[in-house]
Order: C-alpha cells, then sequence, then structure tokens
C-alpha cells in the first residue's frame, strides 16, 4: 500500500481475479468485489478458518499438515524446490549434510520448518547431528531474510527457490544454493475453506488462466522486485567497534526510559549508523538524528546534543518516551508494539501516528498492533517511507537480539567448561 495505491504480486492476481469474475458473471445491478485483508502469516489459516477471509493468498506451499485444517485451488505454481540462501557472513557449506549440527532461524509456521525437521531426521539416521531450527519473528516474510542474509546479518536462510532467484537480482551478495535443496516438488497454492466447491471451482478456472507460467505472471514477474531497500551490516566488524563505543548509552538510557536498549540502539543504526558526526539535511544532528530545538524545548529540556554523544541519547530515549506516554499510552498496546509505534511517531511526527491509527481501525483492523495493521494506515497516508523506516529498525533488532542471545550462550558455555575443570 502506498499512498492509497495498493500493490504487489497478490494485489495484481486479486485485481484480475475481480475483473475476471464480474465479466463471467456479468449484472447491471450488483459487481463482485475482491478486497485484500492484511494478516499475520501465523494467523492465516486460522482467520480463514474463522471466516474473515474467503481465500489466502500468500504463497503457501500445499503441506500435509495444512491439508488436514484447509483445502487448496489448484497450484499457480508447481516443482518448487526449498533451498539454502548464503551471504557474505555464511560458513562454508559444500553439500546438503554441511548443515547437520547448525542453527536456521526459520518461521515455525513455515513448510520451511516442516520441511528442515524431516531433513534433520534423515541426517539423525544416518548417524549425523540433527539440524538446530531456531524460531525467527513471524512478521519476518521471506524477502526480509534474504536481505538480512545480504547484509550479513543472517548466515543462511531456506527459502522458494522463485523466490531466492528474484530477490537475489536486488540482493546481489545473496547467493541461491541450487545445489543445497531442502525440499523439492512443491506446489505453492492459494487456500480455502473445506467444503468450498463452488468457490474452488471458480478459482481454478481463473488460476488456470493466470499461472506464473502465462503472460499475465510473466508481467507480473517483470513490474515488481526492481527497487533497492537498503538494509545494511549492522554487525559486521567497522560497525561493531561503532556499538561497542556507544553501548553503555543505550544500555543507561534504555533503563532509565523504561525501553529494551536493543531496540533504541537499533533505530540509532536506522537514523545514522551509529555516527554522532551525522548531520541530516532538515536539522537533525547525532546518533539519534534529533533536532536540538526538539531536545532544548519542553518537555525534554536538553542542550548540547549536537556536540555530545551522551546528551544525544538521552534526548532521543526521552524524546521516545514523550511520543509513547502520549501518543501511544492505551493499557491494550504492548511493550514492543508501543515502542514501533513511537519509532513511527518520531520518523513521520505524533499527528500522522495518530492518523495511521484511526485510517487503520476504519479498515477493521487493530489500532494496537502495528506489523500487518498500523502499517497499513501508515502506507495509505504517507506512503512506504515510515512503514520502511519501522521494517528496518525491527530487522535490526532482530539482528542485535540474536547476537546478544549468541554471545550469553557462549558465556554460558565458558562458564560451564570452567566450572567441569
Amino acid at each position: 500500500m502506498d499512498r492509497g495505491r495498493q500493490m504487489g504480486v497478490i494485489a495484481e492476481f486479486g485485481r484480475a481475479l475481480e475483473d475476471w469474475i464480474n465479466a463471467r458473471h456479468k449484472s447491471e445491478t450488483r459487481r463482485f468485489h475482491v478486497a485484500f485483508l492484511p494478516t499475520a502469516r501465523d494467523r492465516l489459516l486460522q482467520a480463514l478458518n474463522e471466516g474473515k477471509g474467503d481465500a489466502v493468498g500468500a504463497n503457501l506451499t500445499i503441506t500435509p499438515a495444512r491439508l488436514a485444517d484447509v483445502d487448496f485451488v489448484d497450484p499457480w505454481l508447481k516443482n518448487v524446490k526449498e533451498i539454502v540462501v548464503t551471504g557474505p557472513t555464511s560458513p562454508r557449506l559444500d553439500t546438503i549434510e554441511s548443515l547437520s549440527g547448525r542453527e536456521i532461524h526459520v518461521r515455525l509456521s513455515s513448510s520451511y520448518a516442516d520441511h528442515l525437521a524431516r531433513l534433520s531426521g534423515t541426517f539423525v539416521a544416518k548417524g549425523l547431528k540433527p539440524i538446530a531450527s531456531i524460531p525467527i519473528d513471524e512478521n519476518l516474510e521471506d524477502e526480509d531474510l534474504i536481505e538480512m542474509v545480504n547484509a550479513g546479518l543472517l548466515p543462511y536462510v531456506v527459502v522458494d527457490d522463485h523466490k531466492a532467484t528474484i530477490w537475489s537480482q536486488i540482493f546481489p551478495r545473496a547467493l541461491p544454493r541450487n545445489d543445497l535443496v531442502v525440499s523439492e516438488g512443491g506446489e505453492v497454492a492459494w487456500a480455502i475453506r473445506k467444503n468450498s466447491p463452488e468457490l474452488k471451482s471458480a478459482l481454478n478456472a481463473f488460476i488456470g488462466a493466470h499461472r506464473a507460467i502465462t503472460s499475465f505472471g510473466a508481467t507480473i514477474r517483470r513490474r515488481y522486485f526492481s527497487n533497492k531497500r537498503i538494509v545494511k551490516n549492522a554487525l559486521d566488524e567497522s560497525e561493531a567497534k561503532k556499538f561497542a563505543a556507544v553501548i553503555d548509552l543505550f544500555r543507561r538510557y534504555g533503563a532509565q526510559y523504561n525501553f529494551d536498549y536493543l531496540m533504541i540502539v537499533a533505530q540509532a543504526y536506522q537514523e545514522s549508523h551509529l555516527d554522532q558526526s551525522r548531520r541530516g539535511s532538515a536539522g537533525a544532528v547525532g546518533l539519534m538524528q534529533i533536532k536540538p530545538s526538539t531536545a532544548a524545548g519542553a518537555p525534554i529540556g536538553i542542550t548540547g546534543v549536537d556536540r555530545d554523544p551522551d546528551r544525544n541519547v538521552h534526548a532521543g530515549a526521552a524524546y521516545l518516551r514523550y511520543l509513547a506516554d502520549t501518543y501511544v499510552s492505551d493499557l491494550a498496546i504492548d511493550p514492543v508494539n508501543r515502542t514501533l509505534m513511537s519509532f513511527a511517531a518520531y520518523n513521520a511526527g505524533p499527528g500522522a501516528l495518530r492518523k495511521f491509527r484511526a485510517v487503520a481501525q476504519q479498515a477493521g483492523l487493530d489500532p494496537n498492533v502495528w506489523f500487518n495493521n498500523v502499517e497499513v494506515g501508515a502506507a495509505k497516508v504517507s506512503g512506504l517511507t515510515p512503514v520502511q523506516y519501522v521494517s528496518n529498525i525491527y530487522k535490526y533488532y532482530i539482528s542485535y537480539r540474536l547476537a546478544a542471545q549468541r554471545l550469553e550462550a557462549g558465556g554460558k558455555a565458558r562458564e560451564g567448561m570452567g566450572a567441569a575443570k
């Protein structure tokens, strides 16, 4: 959604379905309309069976587990492989068995999780170590994960081969490894509720004329996947040095203003790449890219943000706390969503955040949840800028959190070795 214009592969299919079905069922008094309802991936099938939508168009692979809950129409993609995508921080992977004993971050709701578990079972049967599937945030789409691999934030991921091929053109350091196949022969299709024979028949006829191999499908592939988004490696050696130099500031002010400090440092990385000397065209300065006038004014009252990184982080955290307490103080909002919406207000302004939430609520979405809800309102009102801003921060946050967990695990392992001695 970009300033009211619905875009993307599923939006194109939906508009084509609307035109196709109205041409087949001509009426002077009524017209079929296809509406799009953004839904988190781990709630797609539940929402479908609750009657909140009539079909799920989300590149779902048909699996036995999903067939137990829903029905699928004819696939629009066949012979899909699920492959490993490696990047600049990947270890050497020569064969699929190289995954033995390694960790792979994966959405538990995805078919990738099921197929990795099956592959891990074959490893164990051969006497190899199993694969450790590490749950990753359900709000991250496959292209987000590929982007994180490209930036070196994740070592590798598993995705469908057609997605890997398309997105590697945009993220050139993400390498589709067609030699590392986790699963093959997959079929991607829309899901519908069971016992819906008329809807299934109609959608099968539509899909038959609009598969990926048709001219329609080729046009869709050309139209999208061309604009590069900018996510950088917040964990490479040079960035890690900057992180180490300022992290105590973020710990201190995160605690003082009751924020997860990794969330705040992720925002600062998005704003300035942790560079106190950064100056914005609109007058924002420093690590948090806050304007001196905003920092010095009520209710913050902090000066010197252009010179002192401590004051800059202090002012940024204080202003974020003010936004959270003033504009997203509803008790129904959990801490993560309150912080995400505060980021949106920091970027677009508190008045804009009010509009984002109001538009989301008017559309039947949850005004207390950012992803797939308020971010849709943001896209309608202001376009993609605030959506991408919050999305980037969240990816940096997850990367920092994973790194912190690895360090903590390493520390505990070293403590255990010391105790064993």
